[in-house]
């Protein structure tokens, strides 16, 4: 009896034994396909749809502007499958309006692993936005659907060698130098006067080098990469250009300096504050292509109903597209996001309360023809709410325009916009 008993304990014991193993199994399985599934939405959220050596980029499919209309394309990059050292990337598009191909292709080679460093070198043929201002640092920005695109209509024409050289000088500072060669041909009425000399289009040879401070993130090293583990607040980006007259036949000297700082401010009741201050400064021989606006987002339009579009992210919703451009330019953004309304499970709109200022001016505005603008030299404020996730991500928005520059038709100071709002 004692011997019965004792050989159906040790085969129960050999059983168990021989199931334990699947388990495990099956739970690493269950985290490969958990980090898999992770990693494919991260792609995506980024915008691009993974292959094993090709990654393409969602964001040259579908596009729309005033003057290109519908612009559409393919592009993409290569994979670490493909080379941890080295990456390509190229696209083309075409405009269905002006009926032009644009295009451009690249290439990083990784020379320092531990402090993430990469030469990278590119050429273009493309449309960039009249008076936008890029920091060399910035992360790749991607949406699904870019509602300020959709109203622009100042675009100039370059074609752009450049070569660049990325560097982490810490795990909390991030810096970029960049040296390019440009032929710009803006695709509007312009002209740039300078002295005896007009310049319809011109050729430009700039050196950029930005410093990206992130004092209270919080970083690790994994796998002799470096990754940020807590992203903190308040963060700050500067950014010197200098564009060499003479050089490489270089039409103008002029030197921009420019400053971004990102703040937030988090509550106990999951509310949080979220604070921006911009800052440019363009001096010398600066043409328009090269000046700043404060990113408006209001088209013209007689009736409210005509304006109404889909409100940007940073932008200003009551400011019309080209109303006023500076050589000196301070912006600032508050924005309160209050604590979402649990209604039910999927119904959670949020209301997010909005004031911007912007105080810029502009020197030699005479050298500038053939275009009409306004200086920004009396301070521009805004205010409005916002009630996002109503329904698929969609939401509304309502701004006021007052102070200086509020307009005498009470109604020109309104703009009532679409909010879009989805995260992967």
């Amino acid at each position: 009896m004692h011997k019965l008993a004792f050989l159906i304990v040790f085969v129960f014991s050999l059983s168990a034994g021989a199931q334990k193993p699947k388990k495990e199994k099956d739970s690493i399985i269950f985290k490969q396909d958990s980090l898999r599934k992770s990693a494919f939405l991260n792609k995506l959220g980024n915008g691009f749809f993974p292959t094993k050596y090709v990654n393409i980029d969602l964001k040259y499919l579908v596009k729309y502007n005033q003057f290109e209309g519908f612009r559409t394309g393919i592009g993409g990059e290569t994979s670490k499958a493909f080379s941890e050292k080295i990456k390509l990337n190229a696209y083309t598009v075409y405009g269905f309006i002006d009926k032009q191909f644009k295009f451009g292709f690249g290439s990083g080679f990784r020379v320092a692993p531990k402090t993430n460093t990469w030469i990278n070198f590119s050429h273009q043929n493309d449309l960039q936005e009249t008076g936008s201002s890029i920091f060399l640092t910035d992360k790749r920005f991607f949406s699904f659907f870019e509602p300020r695109l959709l109203n622009i209509n100042l675009f100039h024409k370059h074609i752009t060698s450049k070569v660049s050289l990325s560097h982490n000088l810490s795990s909390h500072i991030l810096s970029e130098t960049e040296f390019a060669i440009s032929n710009i041909e803006p695709t509007y009425s312009y002209t740039f006067v300078l002295k005896d000399k007009s310049y319809r289009a011109f050729e430009a040879t700039t050196t950029k080098t930005a410093i990206q401070w992130s004092p209270f993130s919080t970083f690790n090293m994994k796998e002799g990469k470096v990754n940020m583990i807590k992203d903190g607040y308040p963060k700050f980006t500067f950014q010197f250009t200098k564009s060499l007259k003479g050089l490489l036949k270089s039409n103008f000297n002029f030197t921009k300096i420019d400053f971004r700082t990102h703040h937030k401010i988090d509550y106990k009741n999951n509310s949080f504050s979220f604070l921006t201050l911009t800052a440019g400064l363009a001096n010398g021989d600066t043409p328009l292509t090269h000046l700043y606006h404060a990113y408006p987002n209001n088209i013209s339009k007689q009736t409210i109903s005509k304006r109404f579009s889909v409100a940007g992210i940073n932008s200003f919703e009551t400011m019309f597209f080209n109303e006023f451009f500076s050589d000196k330019l301070m912006t600032f953004q508050f924005k309160h996001y209050f604590n979402s309304f649990k209604i039910s499970k999927h119904f959670k709109p949020q209301l997010v309360l909005i004031t911007r200022y912007a105080l810029g001016g502009i020197s030699n505005s005479s050298r500038h023809q053939d275009i009409n603008f306004s200086k920004l030299e009396k301070g521009y404020t805004e205010s409005g709410i916002e009630i996002n996730k109503l329904l698929f991500g969609f939401g509304l928005s309502l701004s006021y325009r007052y102070g200086a520059y509020h307009l005498p038709r009470f109604d020109d100071n309104i703009a009532l916009k679409f909010t879009f709002n989805v995260t992967l």
